[in-house]
């Protein structure tokens, strides 16, 4: 191919690792440029786990020669903080400008820093440039407006049943959902007590060009936040799939009963591990789903179980895209709770007595991965219940787990997490005290504090925070039908009892990182 014949110009990023990327759809070898950069502005906005940063790095690589082998040229550069190349701007019209080709074609991204980024390519380009929907979704961001537009509240639940309906998943042939009912999600809430056992995670065998950017990784992001001990991320779709496979012989039978489950000794119980795979765009969420569904029909897998993943995949993912493109930029400002605290230093290291806190942490930096309920339950609640500025605890997540992207980790955190939105992913705050955390887990039975108490020097800190946040919110809350037993019974506490409580929780609040 000479500088002369290329036709379009099509970057792809390290999360559209996809085969059937819209840009890749129609895409010649004889006349087509692939580009694909490991290049620094995305590499450090954020101190990313170095295990995310392996996978993502080495996906890259594997899915370029890939590209390779079907017999596209791909101009691929690897990291190099020397390079004048500091964004994927710089990448595309440094190489467009070599090549000169007639179109610079590339799939919508993921998120909007990047995106407001790339509107602004024009005016470093001689041709034109062409930003194509991402068809890896169920639904457009269109087809979300278009449900939502109008409603007074956006609830994941009706959103959901409709995705159900246009995808057929989990639907009868006479239109009606499987087994009568469209959410299964009360059957998902048993503790886990050791029986069946939990079976170990999917691992793969790091490869010599996955073990080349270990060694990069640690040579150039030493000060990021995890260690690359044990890592073991699929770094190709093949292997990728047989994740899924894994995960559906080995997870998927025990998923739905202990989907909310917290353990002391395994990180992950019966969870997927696939949504790194899926925000990468390793795995597509529609042939997963499918495979999923495949298995409750061939007897493998029970419907709570089956209905509660594709709830999280069809509903949830869909859900907060949606709701992250309708809303950005201002989303992502805002903090209803106005949440001003800065983030305890825990969160990094893992040095707390509180069990639940250091578990999680832990799990997060030798992993890059916690489930949903360790997120939202434990370091979620956490940041709620002390007040952290949305900001800190939004960038911490988008730092320490290998599945998170600005569109689903920002929604998830600022929204359910933090409900600093006002209520608009959820319909009330997910506060406990560690009364929920000790129903969940066997964390209480291990930690330095007392989860019977919420007073008292050694009680659990989770306790008397949790009726400080109920007492100093109750203006916003008091009137929501979802909390009104839970002000009714702060009212008919002993006052005494509610002044040492709050007294306790301010006490705390004073220096949350001695916690």
């Amino acid at each position: 191919m000479t500088n002369s014949s290329v036709r379009y110009l099509i970057p792809i990023l390290g999360d559209q690792l996809s085969h059937s990327l819209t840009a890749l759809k129609d895409a010649d070898p004889a006349q087509d440029l692939i580009l694909m950069a490991e290049v620094t502005d995305e590499a450090h906005y954020t101190p990313h786990h170095q295990q995310k940063l392996v996978l993502v790095f080495s996906a890259m690589r594997h899915f370029a020669e890939e590209l390779r082998q079907k017999g596209f040229q791909v101009s691929y550069h690897r990291y190099d903080p020397q390079s004048n190349w500091h964004s994927l701007g710089d990448a595309v019209a440094a190489t467009a400008a070599d090549c000169q080709p007639e179109l610079v074609r590339v799939t919508h991204c993921s998120e909007w820093r990047l995106h407001s980024a790339m509107l602004d390519w024009d005016k470093t380009l001689s041709c034109p440039l062409q930003i194509l929907e991402d068809e890896r979704f169920f639904a457009t961001v269109e087809r979300f407006q278009e449900w939502s537009r109008g409603r007074k509240q956006w609830r994941m639940e009706y959103f959901y049943r409709e995705l159900r309906r246009e995808t057929g998943l989990l639907m009868t042939a006479d239109g009606q959902p499987e087994g009568g009912e469209w959410n299964y999600d009360s059957n998902n809430r048993k503790p886990w007590k050791g029986d069946p056992p939990a079976p170990a995670p999917f691992s793969i065998t790091p490869d010599a060009v996955t073990r080349e950017v270990m060694h990069m990784v640690s040579r150039e992001f030493s000060d990021h936040f995890g260690t690359l001990e044990g890592f073991g991320y699929a770094v190709t779709r093949q292997d990728a799939l047989a994740a899924v496979d894994h995960f559906i012989a080995q997870r998927l039978p025990f998923f739905g009963d202990y989907q909310d489950a917290m353990s002391d000794q395994e990180d992950s119980l019966f969870h997927s591990l696939l949504s790194p795979y899926l925000n990468c765009g390793l795995l597509l969420p529609g042939e997963v789903c499918k495979a999923v569904q495949q298995a409750y029909y061939e007897g493998k897998a029970p419907l709570n179980a089956v209905e509660g993943f594709i709830r999280q995949v069809l509903g949830w993912r869909e859900f907060v895209r949606g709701i992250y493109w309708t809303l950005m930029p201002e989303y992502g400002r805002e903090n209803r709770l106005n949440n001003s605290r800065p983030l305890p230093g825990f969160y990094w290291s893992a040095d707390t007595p509180m069990r639940c806190m250091a578990k999680t942490i832990d799990a997060t930096r030798r992993t890059a991965y916690a489930h949903h309920i360790q997120r939202l339950m434990v370091t979620g609640n956490f940041a709620l219940l002390a007040g952290i500025d949305p900001d800190a605890i939004c960038d911490w997540y988008l730092a320490v787990y290998a599945d998170a992207y600005d569109w689903v980790e920002l929604p998830n955190v600022r929204g359910m997490v933090m409900h600093a939105d006002g209520g608009v992913l959820g319909s009330k705050p997910y506060a406990a005290s560690g009364k929920y955390i000790n129903r969940m887990s066997d964390y209480c039975k291990q930690c330095a504090y007392n989860v019977q108490k919420t007073t008292e020097d050694d009680a659990c800190p989770f306790n008397s925070l949790y009726w400080h946040f109920i007492d100093r919110h109750r203006e916003q809350f008091r009137n929501n039908p979802r909390m009104g037993m839970i002000y009714r019974n702060w009212e008919k506490q002993d006052p005494e009892k509610k002044t040492a409580t709050l007294a306790r929780a301010e006490l705390l609040l004073k220096d949350v990182n001695s916690l």
